[in-house]
């Protein structure tokens, strides 16, 4: 295992061009600095295959791979890639992610000779994303939902989810039956739930993992953590039953950000105001106080089905700021494997947006909303990134 320094490197220069055009527009999520990581599936066939996504394609590694494009890397790092899921390449740790990105951050560079004999490749090696279906991009084995609540708290708040209920971004979501009570017997009926809402969520896919009870010290805590995707926390208010509220559906956007590409636009930790409760000792530490933060915008974005039929765009109705989570994800990763409790490769650990982190109103939804997330770092001096959407619709519940 490598474990990754913080500095920065010729990926992050905002000077660099790509051969691929639409990655040099200024507004594009995917521009060369980028180069998130995702798993997808032709239209014609059924096996999953790795992508890096660039400008308004995508790079097709196995295909690349194929093509002898991926030559300077090491095997166990070309195998990863040539996977049908991202697991792999999480499990080998960030230093050979980051050996991945800078090699393919050559191959889509308009000044360099890989790039220029991936260029003559490029009708077998990218993929358009009108021919393709994105999926979950890891095998997830486990995933930790923590509130983004807890500002004044001595400790991270959290609960383990449901990796069965996680679905790829743009699946549609049905909403939960539970129980209520009705009638002057006061007789619990199962029911449609009412009261379906959703909450901003930003996720941390883990990298190696841990042995049971190993703890996790915070100033490694990062080499754990792969990078950053969006999620769609969607829950009911209704009476749905114990640890139901939240179990029906949890939507996680296809392209995992790496922590590398996201260097730039780090940020000190939450600053906690005088008199509030102490860190436990485990959960403090110079280095995560200093940069532990990132400067994510975020929105979510609303359409009804009447609107739809009117032709009329989807409206914003929150939007927030990463900066403001009390708990940095070293942290909560730290505080996750603080009893021995083992993480592992593929893992995902969520942290949902405080309400009083988020600007808009909290919306109850109806059968035929969709909901789409989207989030960015913007900083002088370097490229704008963006996460691309996480998207999900509401359906009626089944009889």
């Amino acid at each position: 295992m490598r474990v990754p320094t913080p500095l920065l490197d010729e990926t992050h220069d905002p000077s660099c061009v790509s051969w691929v055009e639409s990655a040099n527009a200024s507004d594009t999520d995917f521009p060369l600095v980028n180069l998130p990581f995702g798993v997808f599936r032709h239209d014609y066939e059924e096996r999953p295959r790795v992508g890096i996504a660039i400008g308004d394609r995508v790079l097709d590694c196995l295909a690349a791979m194929r093509a002898g494009l991926f030559g300077a890397l090491d095997p166990a790092v070309r195998d990863a890639l040539a996977s049908w899921t991202l697991t792999p390449l999480m499990a080998l740790g960030r230093g050979d992610a980051r050996d991945a990105r800078r090699v393919v951050h050559r191959l889509l560079r308009a000044d360099t000779t890989e790039g220029a004999r991936a260029r003559e490749l490029a009708a077998d090696i990218l993929a358009s994303p009108d021919a393709i279906g994105m999926r979950v991009p890891a095998e997830i084995g486990d995933f930790t939902q923590f509130d983004g609540s807890g500002a004044s708290a001595s400790m991270p708040v959290g609960a383990n989810g449901r990796a069965s209920s996680i679905v790829a971004n743009g699946t549609p979501v049905r909403r939960p039956r539970g129980h209520a009570v009705s009638g002057a017997e006061g007789v619990p009926q199962v029911v449609p739930g009412e009261g379906v809402t959703f909450a901003f969520a930003v996720g941390a896919y883990v990298a190696h993992g841990t042995r049971q009870g190993d703890v996790v010290a915070l100033s490694r805590a990062e080499d754990f953590l792969f990078g950053l995707c969006l999620v769609t926390d969607w829950s009911a208010r209704d009476p749905l039953g114990p640890s139901r509220s939240r179990s029906f559906a949890t939507t996680a956007s296809p392209w995992v950000v790496t922590l590398d590409a996201l260097e730039p636009f780090r940020t000190p930790a939450f600053a906690r105001p005088i008199g509030d409760q102490a860190l436990l000792p485990y959960l403090s530490a110079a280095g995560d106080r200093a940069r532990g933060g990132l400067g994510i915008a975020l929105e979510a974005w609303l359409g009804t089905a009447a609107m739809r039929e009117q032709g009329l765009p989807p409206q914003r109705v929150r939007q927030g700021d990463l900066g403001t989570m009390p708990w940095t994800f070293a942290q909560m990763l730290a505080y996750q494997a603080s009893n021995g409790c083992r993480v592992r490769p593929g893992d995902l650990i969520a942290s949902r947006m405080a309400s009083g982190a988020t600007h808009g109103t909290d919306v109850l939804l109806h059968d035929g909303d969709e909901v789409t997330l989207r989030a960015w770092c913007a900083r002088d001096g370097f490229r704008r990134i963006g996460f691309g959407e996480c998207r999900g619709a509401l359906l009626p519940a089944l009889a």
